[in-house]
């Protein structure tokens, strides 16, 4: 960590430089940079210096029923977001239909991915900024009930993934119309003891998570989300839509989101066409679909008085606890109805044609286009992931926070900076995944 104050003297109120070189208890490598002169906030920077990864150089002449698999490897903690995503969009092409069975089976998969992150990122990377800690093992020496609730929620996620995915990192079992197998109803339920624990355990992070003291600082953000019609966004949905009237069909998201490079980073920074940054993930999930969650959820949420929208950013870990709720119910209620499809795939013969994909990533709004040609070679791959469309409004809250709180003393200031990072879980490695990389420099005498 390089933290420093510089100007003409180092307590001097004229310039003021707040920076991480490393960012701790996030995927990925990236630090922050925020310049303060004469008061006001001159630069904020989330600088992102992992190399780009080009997976949608290398998707380019592969075969369709390879994207899953491929895709999968952007991220160790998200792979089926990706996976889920990619399928969708290319059964989009093929105009193939998965049925009812299969897609609930695809929703009991997501639900394990949805476990495993929130139960890390809540405990293990997001709270010991709430308690004053520098990581979890601070929390395990003092609270070793907390972590061990902690670990035991994680494993189940990733045990149910292995049981429908065939693997928990980087699951194998997903394909283009389906799965290369489907599990028996003993082998799921053979899971329901620790999905019922895990429920009631959901239930005591969102109260446990909810005590956790936060900072005062309200944003006023356009949410962005998918809608899946009668249920809460997770592994699907129809359309996209805004705190602020967008409403569209997954087709046309490129029209109006709009990508660019920045300077001082390795990934692209998305915004909303004429409109500017927005967020994705826990908060807006919650603020346009919160009503569609189940009983359960809701009433884990209203017991802690958590109000029905909300827009302090470090809340979002008691909604992400809420999600933990809806994630361990759904589980539960998939299960119970089981019934194992009579074929674990739909058969997809390939077209030339442009599909599109969209599911919900942990941590937000996930998006897939492909174009193929006739034999199903991949001639075009484009995925926005949820760290590059959060990326400009992280920013811009940084540079709200620090306004709000300049008078911190600077090490106080740094921590609270790199806590508002974490609030959004960001995925760095991820978001760097894109081909070109255009950096102009300009000198000046």
């Amino acid at each position: 960590m390089a933290d420093q104050v510089t100007g003409e003297h180092p307590t001097s109120p004229r310039t003021r430089t707040v920076e991480t070189g490393y960012l701790a208890r996030v995927e990925g490598e990236g630090g922050m940079h925020i310049r303060v002169v004469d008061g006001a906030v001159e630069q904020v920077r989330l600088t992102i210096f992992e190399p780009p990864r080009l997976f949608e150089a290398f998707l380019r002449g592969r075969s369709f029923t390879e994207a899953p698999d491929l895709t999968a490897r952007i991220c160790g903690i998200c792979p089926v977001a990706y996976q889920s995503a990619a399928t969708m969009a290319m059964e989009a092409i093929c105009r193939v239909e998965v049925g009812a069975r299969l897609r609930e089976l695809r929703r009991l998969l997501y639900c394990g991915e949805w476990i495993a992150s929130h139960a890390l990122h809540v405990y293990l990377l997001h709270a010991p900024d709430f308690l004053g800690l520098p990581s979890v093992v601070e929390i395990a020496r003092d609270h070793p009930e907390v972590v061990d609730r902690a670990l035991r929620m994680k494993k189940i996620g990733n045990e149910l993934m292995q049981v429908v995915g065939g693997r928990a990192i980087h699951p194998v079992n997903v394909r283009v119309g389906g799965f290369f197998r489907t599990p028996t109803r003993p082998e799921l339920e053979a899971l329901l003891p620790e999905l019922e624990w895990g429920l009631d355990a959901a239930r005591q992070t969102v109260r446990w998570a909810a005590s956790l003291d936060v900072p005062r600082f309200e944003q006023d953000y356009e949410f962005v989300a998918l809608d899946d019609g009668d249920r809460y966004p997770i592994d699907r949905g129809d359309r996209v839509r805004s705190s602020r009237g967008l409403d569209i069909p997954v087709a046309e998201f490129s029209d109006h989101v709009v990508e660019e490079h920045v300077e001082h980073a390795n990934a692209l920074h998305a915004t909303l066409r004429e409109r500017g940054p927005y967020l994705v993930g826990p908060l807006a999930r919650y603020a346009l679909a919160g009503d569609l969650l189940s009983e359960a959820a809701r009433a884990a949420a209203e017991e802690v008085g958590l109000p029905r929208t909300v827009r302090n950013p470090f809340r979002s870990i008691v909604v992400r606890a809420v999600e933990l709720v809806e994630a361990f119910h759904e589980a539960l209620r998939i299960v119970h109805a089981y019934e194992r499809p009579s074929s674990p795939a739909v058969e997809c013969v390939p077209r030339a044609g442009t599909g599109h994909g969209v599911s919900e990533a942990p941590r937000g709004l996930i998006y897939h286009r492909y174009r193929i040609d006739g034999t199903g070679r991949i001639l075009d791959a484009t995925i926005v992931p949820p760290t590059a469309q959060n990326q400009p409004q992280i920013e811009r809250d940084l540079a709200d926070l620090v306004t709000a709180y300049l008078d911190l003393p600077h090490d106080e200031l740094t921590l609270r900076c790199e806590q508002a990072i974490r609030n959004y879980d960001p995925c760095i490695s991820c978001a760097t995944h894109t081909l070109d990389v255009t950096v102009d420099r300009v000198e000046r005498d």
